[in-house]
């Protein structure tokens, strides 16, 4: 169940003088290696919100732009994952639960994010060492936990893995993973699940040259992509030797398609019968619970959102936290006014706050940097400050920052979560700076060219790093900068 929200912050009362330190601050302008940067891009100061402030400090050594509501895109994740940790715990734990009932295996879900083709197995298995070898009728699955999601692929990127709708019985993702590996003058093509029914047509070449990233490698395997009448992938172009073993994540099955397929292929190979089918229901009154599955506990799942920036496991914990605060069916609503409530009890009045499903792919989220500098004051001051921070990615080592700022010597003593969607950039996180000082540091940009954006937010790290000072308060306001507190 959730905390009770007074008596999370009866003992954490300090974080509620947090909110509004960053008032009182001023800069001139950006700092210039980060100007120049922007400029090199071609991107206007007018697109970009900047944060720099000493943990616990009661002025910030720069603002910038620091009211204007901007699309964080994934630096969103901070707000879901630091609300979760408090409201829920660190050691919180999804479960789900299987029934017999009469002929019938009941699998009722709620919300695991990490229901993982392995622990789907485990789940099975206990099924099995319980004594049940063959299930006479069908699977049915409670799914009632999570109002249903539309599913509504961002950018169409219909079959990409990110885009998968939240579902209170989520089984590893509903995702295939293809791996590439180069043999002789072949391109062996590798599936995991290999479901059955799946199709796999490979006409792959190997060729020379360099190994692209991103949808440039997807665009080079020319693949494409089908779900109905039966699911099928097919990959027709050139595979560089360059690239080595590489993999590709794609969502074809439909929930009740992905779950019979995965349930038939592990049901059999454990020597158990089933030739029924899975669809949606529920377990009657009468139903005898035989097993129940526990998720890895909330912290780990954290880590896993934060550091590798997985939107369909945030969009999982957001509606948990809708479920176990004003109970099933859980919708976004209700998480958008969880999440609130929370930070109003921060003292952090946040009314330009706008969430869709928590995780930042949306295009309508939007926050400040001033209440984002101001989340991670608080969360810095929270009982819980070690699980959030660490979920963080490393500088130049690990999660999404791990090819960032390698070699420099901010390298390892920043903790830092990235945003990226077409038209936003975002960075928030901690930076340990050269004189053993923490810094908060945010940047938001939202143009048309905030691809080009990652030069400056290194720049603005960096001189984090470098131990800023607090400069004096000018006469009159800089432009950029509102003498108003956040």
């Amino acid at each position: 169940m959730i905390m009770p929200l007074p008596r999370l912050f009866k003992t954490s009362a300090v974080v509620l003088v947090l909110a509004p330190l960053i008032s009182g601050a001023w800069a001139a302008s950006l700092p210039k290696p980060v100007a120049q940067a922007l400029r090199s891009a071609g991107i206007p100061l007018s697109s970009v919100s900047a944060v720099v402030q000493e943990v616990g400090a009661a002025r910030a050594s720069l603002v910038f732009n620091e009211r204007e509501p901007r699309n964080p895109a994934s630096v969103m994740k901070l707000v879901t994952t630091d609300a979760a940790l408090e409201l829920l715990g660190p050691a919180y734990r999804w479960k789900t639960e299987v029934y017999l009932d009469g002929e019938n295996v009941v699998i009722k879900g709620y919300g695991d994010p990490k229901l993982s083709y392995q622990s789907f197995w485990l789940l099975l298995r206990n099924l099995r060492g319980r004594g049940v070898t063959e299930i006479r009728g069908d699977v049915l699955l409670d799914r009632s936990y999570f109002a249903p999601v539309p599913d509504v692929p961002f950018d169409g990127e219909a079959y990409r893995t990110y885009n998968v709708p939240p579902d209170a019985l989520l089984v590893n993702f509903r995702s295939l993973r293809f791996s590439f590996m180069p043999e002789d003058a072949n391109v062996r093509v590798y599936v995991e699940p290999a479901l059955p029914g799946l199709e796999v047509m490979n006409l792959l070449r190997l060729s020379g040259g360099a190994c692209p990233d991103g949808r440039a490698f997807r665009e080079i395997l020319q693949a494409s992509f089908e779900s109905s009448p039966r699911p099928r992938a097919s990959f027709t172009g050139e595979y560089p030797l360059s690239c080595g073993e590489r993999e590709l994540s794609v969502a074809l099955y439909s929930p009740e398609e992905y779950v019979t397929a995965m349930l038939r292929q592990l049901w059999t190979e454990m020597g158990g019968t089933w030739k029924g089918i899975a669809r949606d229901g529920a377990a009657s009154p009468g139903a005898k619970l035989v097993y129940v599955h526990e998720s890895e506990p909330l912290a780990e799942v954290v880590r896993d959102i934060n550091k590798f920036s997985n939107n369909v496991m945030a969009r999982q914990l957001f509606l948990t936290l809708a479920a176990e605060s004003m109970g099933p069916p859980a919708q976004a609503a209700d998480a958008t006014r969880v999440v609130k409530q929370w930070l109003t009890l921060k003292n952090i009045q946040a009314p330009e706050l706008v969430l869709e499903n928590g995780s930042g792919l949306s295009r309508v989220e939007r926050i400040s940097a001033a209440h984002l500098a101001a989340l991670m004051q608080a969360a810095w001051a929270s009982p819980v400050m070690a699980e959030f921070v660490s979920s963080l990615p490393l500088v130049a080592l690990d999660g999404t920052m791990r090819k960032r700022l390698l070699g420099e010597r901010i390298a390892g003593s920043a903790h830092v979560k990235t945003g990226l969607l077409q038209d936003a950039r975002a960075i928030a996180g901690y930076v340990l700076d050269r004189k053993g000082k923490r810094q908060v540091v945010v940047m938001l940009v939202n143009h048309p060219k905030a691809l080009q954006a990652d030069a400056a937010m290194d720049a603005l790290l960096a001189w984090a790093y470098d131990s800023p000072t607090t400069p004096a308060r000018p006469t009159a306001h800089p432009r950029g900068v509102s003498p108003r507190d956040p």
